[in-house]
């Protein structure tokens, strides 16, 4: 048996002893977090292993739609990463739902704290749909911008490097 989560429609399967959160979707981010200080972003699932390891994981699809924000994903994602860190931070000791403020305070309290991008481009750059970033130099790109988080953060996905994860995506 595995824990399942859809993001953004694609299935993340993890194994059965872990822990998981839809961070952007829980009701501390939704009804307490969101809003502060001019609003704050968050990555859209939190991970814990059994043996302590939480992981933060963002995904981004650009197989259908082209990017329309300024700026990189990586340097989108970080900002994401540290108001996720803060946000779980505080949900610790202020959620309302007994459930998430345990989930925060396990995983700020785990052994190892990791970040993954899951990143789909295109396989194939065209005009319509081009690749957000080169998969040649992606990972080293998300790594510069993570790494007083996560040195040896992960980009991943379709069009990118794919490297063995604790979990698969369907």
């Amino acid at each position: 048996m595995t824990v399942s989560l859809d993001i953004d429609g694609q299935c993340f399967h993890f194994p059965d002893d872990w822990q998981v959160l839809k961070y952007d979707d829980s009701a501390f981010h939704r009804n307490q977090f969101q809003s502060f200080a001019g609003g704050a972003k968050a990555v859209d699932a939190v991970s814990l292993s059994p043996t302590g390891e939480c992981w933060l994981i963002e995904v981004k699809d650009y197989r259908r739609n082209r990017r329309s924000k300024p700026g990189s994903v990586f340097a989108e994602t970080a900002g994401k990463v540290r108001a996720t860190l803060a946000g779980m931070a505080t949900a610790r000791v202020r959620a309302n739902d007994l459930d998430e403020r345990v989930f925060c305070d396990r995983a700020l309290h785990g052994d190892s704290l990791r970040v993954a991008l899951h990143l789909n481009q295109p396989a194939h750059a065209s005009r319509l749909f081009p690749q957000v970033v080169d998969p040649r130099t992606a990972l080293t790109q998300f790594r510069r911008e993570l790494r007083a988080v996560d040195p040896h953060a992960i980009c991943c996905g379709k069009g990118v490097a794919r490297p063995a994860l604790p979990w698969h995506v369907a």
